[in-house]
């Protein structure tokens, strides 16, 4: 019994030992690993910061995507600290890689539609086609664009309606952009009898186009002879406008020219 209780003992005392030898090795690692999760937590939020402030100083660059970027930098970063955390308990971080990579695919499989989309934002941001306050149009998409996301872009349409487009409907079709330029021709086409003179009526055409002083006169006022129909002669009024004022002068002018039409005499044939 004495023997075995002296056994008890002994074993008792090997573990403390090689208990307190495995504390002491060990505080060390995990006084490290602390230290290290701590630096890495910071540094990452550094080089985040770093990074959404210099791609904000490049000319042109968005604000959503320098956040983005942003975020994917400090979060590289702190997988970079875990899987050196890790390598620091004798874990092999290789196989830790591996099924990282793993993971990204078999999530990038799962979440294909949506990556798809993000890498549509990410060009849309880019390169620009449309900003924030213009008025696109797509194969089956129109309105004023309210805000573009990484995700979606969200329109307006000219009746007050929310739309929300995904980003990669937007960019596998070709885009419209009726607010990119400044300016803008349009052109009003008026079918008049064939009884009158064709040479007053593009006088009076030009001359009312040119009154507006919403007409920019110095592109260019100028009238053509568009068809000959059996029951009139198609007359076209090309002139140009600034881009904001397009729809209202387009109004207005035909109404006006409606007006001197009928004060001069001349007939418009029916279509």
């Amino acid at each position: 019994m004495e023997q075995q209780a002296s056994e008890v003992i002994l074993a008792s005392q090997a573990a403390l030992t090689q208990a307190s030898r495995l504390a002491v090795d060990y505080s060390f690692s995990i006084l490290g690993a602390l230290l290290l999760l701590g630096l890495g937590w910071w540094l990452s939020a550094l080089v985040s910061r770093w990074t959404h402030a210099g791609l904000l100083r490049l000319r042109g660059f968005d604000e959503t995507l320098a956040r983005f970027f942003a975020n994917v930098v400090r979060y590289a970063a702190l997988i970079l600290v875990f899987v050196t955390v890790l390598g620091q308990f004798g874990v092999q971080t290789a196989s830790i890689i591996a099924a990282l990579g793993a993971a990204g695919l078999a999530i990038g499989l799962a979440l294909q539609g949506t990556l798809q989309n993000i890498a549509a934002g990410i060009m849309l941001l880019v390169l620009r086609p449309f900003r924030v306050g213009e008025y696109i149009e797509t194969g089956a998409i129109t309105g004023t664009v309210v805000e573009i996301g990484l995700f979606a872009t969200e329109l307006r349409t000219p009746d007050g309606l929310y739309r929300l487009a995904p980003n990669s409907i937007l960019w596998n079709v070709p885009i419209t952009n009726f607010s990119r330029h400044q300016t803008r021709r349009a052109e009003l086409k008026v079918n008049i009898d064939n009884s009158d003179k064709i040479d007053e009526a593009e006088a009076i055409l030009r001359a009312q186009a040119e009154a507006d002083p919403r007409v920019l006169t110095e592109l260019g006022v100028s009238t053509h002879v568009e068809q000959l129909a059996g029951s009139g002669v198609v007359l076209t009024l090309w002139y140009w406008t600034r881009s904001s004022e397009f729809g209202r002068t387009s109004q207005d002018l035909m109404k006006a020219v409606k007006t001197t039409l009928d004060r001069n005499g001349i007939t418009r044939a029916p279509a």
